[in-house]
């Protein structure tokens, strides 16, 4: 039975260098690499499944980078993507920079030094353009999920802008122009098309600029403040709506602590949506992400790039749900 060191002797080089070039654990130059695959090849050894892929130039394995794994949008997003991949036999390495630029980076390095076949990228607020540079000089592709870009990537999102619009003129229908737009940390894509939209549909309704309310802060301590300030105001909003689950959150707890009713006193609406939405009191009108097929589309999106690196890069939105309910007066979803 042929051995590493076999290999090893035959490729002239040390049995720790084989292991490398067949576990990805270390960078290997490429004539040293091609050695080792060609040793490999002549002596026709074997070591599981990740020897046969590196001899075909694959590892079977993707990697996936979100901005934060805790949040209940990007866990479905996870399970999209896992699920697609493990029913192609592809294993699924997972990163969180937890929206940390320089985190971020280093995700992105260790997974092109574990070879993977191709990365999804769910990029950090305030991630510069040297994220993506470095897919510019080597041979990984990068499908970008969630927060897009104008870089000419494979990317898949959900279309933000008609749903903020319907929303804002389901709300000014009710007699609302005192909107309030919690939209958080606006460098995000997804955050700041929704708040683009937003103003385009106030400033089409009529209310002036300077009547529109919108807390664009990305620091949670001054979007919490920027919240408790707007809804003491004497002019305080009579509807919110919020950008994400976790500015949601936050802007609930400050309706609660201040005993405004819903909808009587403050209409509610939300992006994202919390699980059972319907079981709050009273129920929650939802801006609902298809969350599980972005991620099921990013990893498919990412099988056919690998497949075929010459292809036009594609871009894919997918249309969210919007859910009415009693927090914005309205008698049930539709």
């Amino acid at each position: 039975m042929t051995t590493m060191v076999k290999v090893a002797k035959l490729a002239g080089v040390s049995i720790s260098t084989v292991s490398h070039v067949l576990n990805g654990t270390r960078h290997v130059g490429e004539e040293t690499r091609q050695r080792v695959l060609k040793a490999i090849e002549e002596t026709s050894y074997r070591q599981d499944a990740l020897a046969r892929a590196m001899r075909r130039s694959r590892t079977d394995s993707i990697g996936l980078i979100v901005s934060d794994g805790g949040e209940p949008a990007f866990a479905e997003m996870i399970r999209g993507v896992e699920e697609t991949a493990t029913s192609q036999g592809i294993t699924l390495l997972l990163a969180n920079s937890a929206e940390d630029p320089r985190r971020e980076a280093r995700a992105v390095r260790t997974l092109l030094e574990r070879r993977v076949d191709g990365i999804i990228l769910a990029r950090a607020a305030g991630s510069g353009p040297d994220a993506l540079a470095e897919f510019a000089n080597q041979d990984t592709p990068l499908v970008l999920m969630d927060r897009l870009s104008e870089d000419p990537f494979d990317q898949v999102g959900v279309e933000n802008r008609e749903p903020t619009k319907e929303l804002v003129k389901h709300l000014l229908s009710q007699g609302h122009e005192r909107i309030l737009l919690v939209a958080g940390d606006t460098r995000v894509s997804t955050l700041r098309e929704r708040h683009e939209a937003f103003t385009e549909a106030m400033t089409a309704a009529g209310i002036p600029a300077k009547k529109q309310m919108a807390i664009t802060t990305a620091e949670p301590e001054k979007t919490d403040d920027s919240i408790a300030a707007a809804l003491s105001a004497a002019s305080r909003p009579t509807a919110l709506i919020a950008c994400s689950t976790v500015l949601a959150a936050a802007a609930l707890r400050h309706v609660q602590q201040r005993g405004l009713r819903m909808p009587e006193d403050i209409a509610f609406a939300t992006f994202d949506g919390f699980a059972y939405a319907e079981l709050f009191e009273p129920q929650l009108t939802t801006v609902r992400q298809p969350a599980f097929e972005v991620g099921a589309t990013a990893a498919e999106l990412l099988t056919k790039r690998i497949a075929d690196k010459a292809a036009e890069p594609s871009i894919v939105r997918l249309a969210p749900m919007i859910e009415y309910r009693s927090s914005t007066g309205a008698r049930s979803a539709s």
